[in-house]
């Protein structure tokens, strides 16, 4: 879709939103789910709770023991008929001021032996001495004494003391060891590939799920074709390439690309990202880049598909002094593995980025990367087989025009197609309806252009008058200025950032713009801010949009393609993306001319927007009945269409006003 909306007194931006299958993790050892423990939700909470639960339960029931006396005292309370009878141990020797017969039941559990008596009972206890007449004083005075062995104590001290302390850290362990895990600090499998893998027939996705790329499609059935019958290759002599780029921009189809070509060939897919290689630790990506080659191996035939290349993959050139070590062992540990496996092994790495210029060269020479496929944004006929395949699951009311769709939707990714189509379906139930319109669509794509509708936003009414001489501008500015794309809408009502914005539909696809076609963009940009400068005689803040985007127009023109009167057909930047087929080379983002040439580029796209404006100027000035008729009909309805804004200037051109 050609960039037509122009925000009205505020700023506009654009938002796109990217849109997998059944996928399981592979490799390494994995730590057991600790989430749920014996029907509870693991929690460390639990752990504090019986931590506490059991210093009271030893606290309550095992240390409440009387204090100790003199052994000395405890001999004479028993010469003196205090204690009637003691229980041995041999950790303490314990008297009770009451009677118990002898042969007592069996030795109590905690220790202390159960009173059977209604009489208050008190207790002396001492540290045993090996005193001979202790027995003999005991006989003497009638006291009766009786061991008890502590076996049973001994059990509980060996649980309390060791085994729930124990159990209580490798608890914590396990936990503190997920955790890590989940942030990739494991130490104990920090090496280990992070790769998701997707088994054998598992894959969903076919080539007739994808659409817009037919010819980048046509490039990959070699590959898919080789998996399947390998033989028909080898026996020939022919290899199959090691590697294939998928190169082009966000959402244009380059993971679901890869998806299809793993379904088709119905092989194990390892998929993983080029930012999971690259840990905080030295040497961890290297490490992971082994151990996914390694697993890869033994799965042959396989597919390895590495997403968002460009993370691991940066030139090393502009590095050096400053550079990530880590990330370059992981480069450096690519190459090699790439280097090192058969090319009839059926082992085939596919990968994808949307930033081609700052590869290293290295990873594009033939024996590596060495075919790169262009995935680019669908032409009409791409958009109208992406908008058919995601719409199969949607009730379509028998008026909704496909093709109409696809044709104002130029320049869109196959991602912001399904977008589309889903708010689309969104905005019918929201509305209470049970199939999707055509206006679903038109309002899903300037949802989706321009941003939310804010219907609640009130704006005074003399911004509101300048909102509507500024989208009125833009829109005559359009349809007087010859090549320019037709206005399909033009409204006052907020939506985004912007108080108003003008859409341009492109009639066709176009892949080569003319000078005067930039110029005339540069000139719709400008409307707004002229129609402004008429109706007010100031400025506004409402433009800075405009006037950011026809600078840059302007500077394209002469710094990217030689279009000024100094430097014709020479380009100052390097900073366009190479295609497929280019000779690799070290990308430039650094100026690459003088300070003169800066200042004469800077005075140069002055002057051009200058002469533009005052064109602007001079036509808006020719038609200000118009612009005013179009200003006041926005006021009053809020919103004109492509009919009611044709109708407008067809009233003014056939008024007897007009000479």
């Amino acid at each position: 879709m050609s960039d037509s909306k122009s925000g009205g007194p505020g700023n506009d931006k654009k938002k796109s939103k990217n849109s997998g299958g059944p996928q399981f993790p592979f490799g390494g050892p994995k730590l057991p789910d600790l989430k749920r423990f014996g029907g509870w939700r693991f929690s460390i909470v639990y752990i504090l709770i019986l931590v506490v639960g059991m210093s009271l339960f030893n606290y309550v029931f095992l240390n409440k023991v009387n204090p100790t006396i003199d052994f000395s005292e405890f001999k004479n309370k028993i010469a003196a008929g205090e204690i009637k009878r003691v229980e041995l141990t041999d950790s303490y020797f314990t008297g009770y001021t009451t009677f118990q017969q002898l042969n007592p039941p069996a030795a109590p559990l905690l220790g202390r032996r159960p009173s059977r008596t209604a009489a208050p009972e008190v207790v002396f206890r001492t540290v045993p001495i090996n005193d001979p007449e202790l027995i003999k004083m005991m006989d003497e005075k009638g006291v009766s004494y009786y061991a008890v062995s502590r076996e049973g104590s001994t059990v509980l001290n060996l649980i309390f003391s060791w085994v729930l302390p124990i159990a209580f850290f490798f608890f914590i362990w396990r936990f503190l060891m997920k955790r890590l895990g989940n942030m990739g600090g494991n130490v104990l499998s920090v090496g280990n590939s992070r790769a998701v893998i997707v088994a054998e027939g598992d894959i969903a996705t076919r080539f007739p799920d994808v659409a817009g790329v037919d010819e980048a499609k046509d490039e990959l059935v070699e590959v898919v074709d080789f998996l399947k019958n390998p033989k028909k290759y080898t026996d020939i002599g022919g290899k199959i390439p090691k590697g294939v780029l998928l190169v082009g921009p966000p959402g244009a189809g380059k993971t679901l690309l890869a998806r299809a070509v793993a379904g088709e060939a119905g092989v194990p897919f390892f998929r993983m990202s080029g930012a999971d290689f690259v840990e905080m630790f030295v040497g961890v990506g290297a490490a992971r880049v082994r151990d996914l080659f390694k697993q890869a191996r033994e799965k042959a035939p396989c597919i390895i598909f590495i997403d968002e290349l460009d993370a691991i993959g940066k030139s090393r050139i502009n590095n050096i002094g400053g550079g990530n070590d880590e990330r370059e062992q992981t480069l450096n540990q690519l190459l090699v593995e790439m280097d090192g496996f058969d090319a009839t092994s059926g082992l085939i790495i596919l990968a994808a980025t949307n930033r081609p210029d700052v590869l290293d060269p290295a990873l594009l020479r033939p024996g590596r990367f060495d075919r790169q496929v262009l995935v680019d944004r669908p032409d009409l006929k791409g958009r109208e087989a992406i908008i058919r395949i995601h719409s199969k699951a949607v009730k379509l009311d028998p008026a909704v025009d496909i093709v109409a769709i696809a044709r104002i939707t130029s320049g869109f990714s196959g991602a912001d197609l399904a977008n589309i189509v889903n708010e689309a379906a969104l905005l019918a139930v929201r509305a209470g309806r049970k199939v999707v319109e055509q206006r679903d669509f038109s309002e899903a794509i300037e949802k989706t252009v321009a941003g939310l509708q804010k219907k609640t936003r009130v704006l005074k009414p003399a911004e509101r008058k300048l909102t509507a001489y500024h989208e009125a501008g833009h829109a005559l500015v359009a349809a007087f200025t010859p090549g320019s794309d037709p206005v399909q809408k033009i409204s006052i009502i907020p939506r985004g950032y912007a108080l108003g914005y003008t859409l341009q539909m492109p009639i066709e696809d176009r892949y080569t713009i003319t000078q005067s076609d930039l110029l005339g963009r540069i000139d719709v940009l400008l409307g707004g801010r002229v129609a402004e400068a008429l109706v007010s005689g100031e400025f506004s803040t409402g433009a800075s949009n405009d006037l950011t985007k026809a600078t840059d127009i302007a500077r394209k023109m002469i710094t990217d393609y030689g279009m000024s009167d100094r430097f014709k057909n020479v380009a100052l930047t390097s900073r366009g993306m190479r295609l497929p087929g280019d000779a690799p080379q070290e990308p430039a983002f650094h100026r690459e001319y003088s300070e003169a040439t800066q200042q004469y580029i800077d005075e140069e796209i002055a002057k051009i927007v200058e002469d533009r404006y005052a064109g602007v100027t001079k036509t808006l000035n020719r038609i200000r009945p118009l612009l005013d008729a179009a200003a006041a009909r926005l006021l009053e309805k809020e919103t004109l269409d492509e009919k009611e804004f044709k109708t407008l200037i067809e009233e003014y051109q056939s008024s007897p006003v007009v000479s």
